[in-house]
């Protein structure tokens, strides 16, 4: 009894000194309090699990916690252009939305201005729409996180389960808030629109909700029930065509078209940015892979045309082991790599 005791004041303790809402600590400590009548209960165990579950979930969001803005131009052209190949179009509109967020900022006319427009970026498999998210995010100084919507079929998946289902927990929206502890991270809404037909206008719906700033500053998860802030979050969704997105979402939107890469573009993205971060991930010194520039072609292009650069990276991959594989093996430190062997070292 008196280690049930002492464990429901060390909770109390916590809930005491931790950064949450004034309302919801008062919630907490209610039910603590009650949970001490139950304590010769043979319900009190599930349930002093189930609190503490709870309590951790909420003294873990990040309430008033937030990362610092960077919003300087030169910075992040320089993060996009380090990480993406031309893209000129894409990165100007980028720049053109942080100089609005530059000058609302600097009017001081609240954080309430930070809301940023929602960009939607829409293009083919492999263009770049998640990683130029994360760009934009590094840009920016803001913390990271991904919500993978193919397949979704619960709005739920969202927005949490309430507390009376055994085994319920939040939802994707308060995890990601957790993951960065910053409520103001840039979450991107990967391919919204491949859920499933079953749970479209559900999940559509809840997005309308996060998408639109006169709701989201107090969204509320099922499982955590009191309201979250995530009017400083923002949002960057990604889909491969806008059909199977709904009206209300995509007049939140900014879509842009994410263009396919040409060949030539292929091979300049190839040399400069994957081939330097291949080699070091596979362990390979600079010299070990050196390949002819009239080879990229059979490289870039060795199953036909995609409009992405996965199979591009895919192919480089292939190649930067097999090299590995035959170093390991004593067969040599360095290879050439020619119109004469490419074939040899091309993943079949």
């Amino acid at each position: 009894m008196a280690i049930t005791s002492d464990q429901i004041k060390q909770l109390e303790e916590t809930v005491k000194k931790a950064d949450m809402p004034d309302g919801l600590r008062q919630k907490v400590m209610l039910r603590l309090g009650q949970l001490t009548y139950l304590t010769d209960s043979p319900t009190f165990l599930p349930e002093f699990d189930r609190l503490s579950s709870y309590i951790d979930w909420v003294i873990n969001i990040p309430w008033s916690k937030r990362t610092q803005d960077i919003l300087d131009l030169e910075y992040a052209r320089q993060v996009l252009d380090k990480n993406h190949f031309g893209l000129d179009e894409i990165k100007s509109r980028i720049l053109e939305y942080l100089s609005v967020m530059r000058l609302k900022h600097d009017k001081g006319e609240g954080e309430d201005v930070m809301r940023a427009p929602i960009l939607c970026f829409v293009g083919l498999v492999g263009t770049g729409k998640t990683s130029i998210s994360f760009s934009i995010a590094e840009a920016m100084g803001r913390k990271f996180a991904r919500i993978p919507f193919g397949g979704m079929g619960d709005p739920l998946d969202l927005r949490g389960q309430s507390r009376v289902h055994p085994e319920a927990e939040p939802g994707k929206i308060i995890k990601a808030l957790r993951a960065t502890q910053a409520k103001n991270p840039v979450i991107l809404l990967d391919e919204i629109d491949r859920v499933t037909e079953e749970g479209r206008a559900s999940i559509m719906g809840v997005l309308v909700e996060l998408l639109d700033p006169q709701q989201n500053y107090a969204f509320v998860d099922h499982y955590i029930d009191y309201p979250v802030d995530l009017s400083e979050t923002l949002f960057i969704a990604t889909a491969n065509n806008t059909t199977h997105i709904s009206t209300a979402v995509l007049d939140r939107l900014e879509p842009i078209s994410m263009p396919s890469y040409s060949d030539k573009e292929k091979i300049a993205i190839g040399q400069k940015y994957m081939l330097p971060k291949v080699l070091e991930s596979a362990g390979l010194n600079d010299g070990s892979l050196v390949i002819d520039d009239d080879v990229w072609a059979n490289i870039v292009r060795p199953l036909g045309y995609d409009a992405g650069i996965r199979t591009l990276e895919r192919t480089i991959e292939g190649v930067a082991r097999k090299v590995a594989k035959m170093i390991v093996e004593g067969k040599g430190q360095s290879y050439h790599i020619t119109k004469d062997n490419v074939r040899d070292f091309l993943p079949q």
